[in-house]
């Protein structure tokens, strides 16, 4: 069988500026190219070789990669283990792009929920928290440190994350340098490691006001929080909770008169 390049791209499917990069790579040498008109021939062997290659770029393998087994895999048993080794590879990249896909989701969907809530005006009022599972980094130290705790477990639990960032202020007062709180985010499932604790947050009763605006003005919300509770029976609880339902973004800061953080006062008859 002798086939010219315009026949061979025809019965193989192989386009012809396919073919001659195969042949610039080494990979599909025609079986002769005439000395004096450079055309290019090919043969039954290079048929077979040509069908191999196709098979092998559907599993997406490079040419290089391509190469490399046409050159070297001279037995089922050689060519077995460059199959096994692109299936571990292409398993990692589905789960890698899961978790992507995972992050993607919820980063969505939490922009979507930020969104609703731009144009609300809010009130005061008591509601039912359910019990969640948490990741939680507690710190001592100054109040705005907190974002250094909510990074720390991003990097950990990251596709896992499945609710706003929370913060768990332990202390019944305002402290300057040495305040005592926690880093939490809720999550789907996982376990505890190093400074990170995972466990279930106890939900319940609790007095709440979502606050608009920059965090320096917050203690005008918890005035308002604080008045509504002492004016009933309730006994309040620590940890006060915070959660930051629209706050600056992992791109772009955002406008601080648009954050929204909701005030959780959690009380008790």
């Amino acid at each position: 069988m002798k086939l010219s390049i315009g026949e061979f791209s025809a019965v193989t499917s192989l386009t012809i500026k396919s073919l001659r990069l195969y042949h610039e790579k080494g990979i599909l040498i025609p079986s002769q190219i005439d000395e004096f008109t450079q055309y290019r021939y090919y043969d039954e062997a290079n048929l077979e070789t040509a069908k191999s290659i196709k098979i092998l770029r559907e599993y997406d393998f490079s040419l290089s990669e391509i190469k490399e087994i046409l050159d070297e895999c001279d037995s089922e048993e050689n060519l077995l283990e460059q199959l096994q080794e692109k299936f571990k590879q292409v398993q990692e990249k589905i789960q890698k792009y899961q978790n992507i896909s995972n992050s993607l989701a919820n980063t969505i969907n939490l922009e979507k929920e930020n969104k609703m809530h731009v144009n609300e005006n809010f009130e005061i009022e008591e509601k039912e928290v359910e019990t969640i599972l948490i990741a939680g980094y507690r710190m001592k130290g100054q109040y705005h440190e907190i974002g250094k705790g909510f990074g720390i477990i991003g990097k950990k639990f990251g596709r896992h994350i499945n609710g706003k960032a929370m913060g768990l202020y332990f202390d019944g007062e305002y402290k300057e340098n040495d305040a005592d709180f926690e880093a939490c985010f809720s999550i789907r499932k996982g376990t505890g490691e190093g400074d990170i604790s995972v466990r279930e947050l106890k939900g319940g009763k609790c007095v709440s006001l979502i606050h608009k605006g920059p965090y320096n003005t917050l203690s005008e919300s918890y005035k308002k929080v604080f008045t509504a509770v002492n004016e009933t029976d309730y006994k309040k609880l620590l940890p006060t909770r915070e959660v930051y339902i629209k706050g600056p973004g992992m791109i772009f800061k955002g406008n601080p008169k648009n954050y929204l953080t909701e005030i959780q006062i959690f009380i008790e008859e």
